[in-house]
């Protein structure tokens, strides 16, 4: 599979698909330790080298099973991201519940908001016992969507400084929206940037400020959330598929089939369709998709072979559904 370096961080390099490890923290139901360590050896097989995780995913779960899934390949191999400004905090109290933000594990802690320097270290101390990894080739601020000034003024220079002495190969942030992301690009030191369902084939918002700021400031940009949520995911979008986790409004499923109908007229699937525009783009270095076993894997990486034609990109272009290809 091939590998595209960051521009301002040659040393890490991406694979054109990332393993998405948010499902190896139960997000929305349960998965074995065995369905999810199968799911990381068959995209190990297939090629696949960038794996992404986060405290926030499971309370933990997703970055403990991810590290004893890598645990015997070699360290060099592979780049692994993982995210701070949420410190997971023990809540004994509430372990007989259920986490309240969609992953199936017991509300043994809670998620504390901290983008300050000593946050961000307690963060990635934490972080790296769960993994057992003695570093990190990325990290990412988690949403710091309503924490700007503290994530910019303290979690950042943090990273930067641990960057300078090698415990993390590369440094950014990773929202579900564009326009603190180009902020981030425009003024700030990071090296990339993960934006989630704001540069997609239904959606190309980020076309407009995050993408070219990133291409002005060779910064890398890594596309997760491709199919929207679940909406792009299948042939032909069902009635109750979702859009950034809700049901789809009318509208919205309304244009997801448009797409769908032209690039079936073309050959295409509509999740190959998906995978293929993100990265056409010349700022993106890797797609990242949410996987949970090896049939997920063997789907996903025979979708991202698709070979999707030009005449398509034309087609959608025509008829008002895609604004840049």
């Amino acid at each position: 599979m091939t590998a595209v370096a960051l521009p301002r961080r040659p040393a890490v390099r991406f694979t054109a698909l990332g393993f998405g490890a948010a499902q190896g923290g139960n997000l929305y139901h349960a998965t074995s330790d065995e369905t999810f360590a199968a799911a990381v050896d068959a995209a190990w097989d297939a090629g696949v080298r960038y794996f992404d995780t986060a405290p926030h995913y499971g309370l933990g779960l997703s970055e403990r099973r991810l590290g004893a899934a890598l645990r015997d390949r070699p360290r060099d191999a592979y780049v692994v991201s993982t995210k701070v400004g949420r410190l997971l905090v023990p809540t004994p109290e509430t372990a007989h519940r259920r986490d309240p933000e969609g992953f199936d594990v017991p509300a043994s802690h809670r998620r504390v908001w901290d983008f300050s320097r000593d946050g961000v270290r307690r963060s990635l101390e934490a972080s790296l016992r769960r993994c057992g990894l003695d570093r990190f080739d990325v990290v990412y601020l988690h949403d710091p969507d309503e924490h700007w000034h503290q994530a910019a003024t303290q979690a950042l220079p943090a990273l930067a400084d641990l960057r300078d002495q090698g415990v993390i190969g590369a440094i950014g942030a990773g929202m579900n929206q564009s326009a603190m992301l180009a902020r981030f690009v425009r003024e700030t030191d990071v090296d990339l940037v993960m934006c989630a369902g704001r540069y997609t084939l239904l959606e190309q918002g980020a076309a407009q400020d995050l993408l070219p700021a990133a291409r002005q400031r060779r910064v890398g940009v890594v596309i997760a959330g491709v199919y929207n949520s679940g909406l792009l995911a299948r042939d032909r979008p069902p009635d109750d598929a979702t859009y950034d986790y809700r049901p789809a409004p009318a509208e919205v499923l309304q244009r997801a089939r448009r797409i769908a109908a032209i690039c079936a007229e073309h050959g295409v699937s509509l999740p190959e369709a998906a995978l293929a525009f993100v990265r056409g783009h010349p700022a993106v270095v890797s797609t990242v998709v949410g996987l949970r076993s090896p049939a997920e894997v063997t789907e996903t990486v025979r979708r991202s072979a698709a070979v999707v034609p030009d005449a398509l990109w034309a087609a959608l272009r025509a008829a008002g559904l895609i604004e840049l290809a």
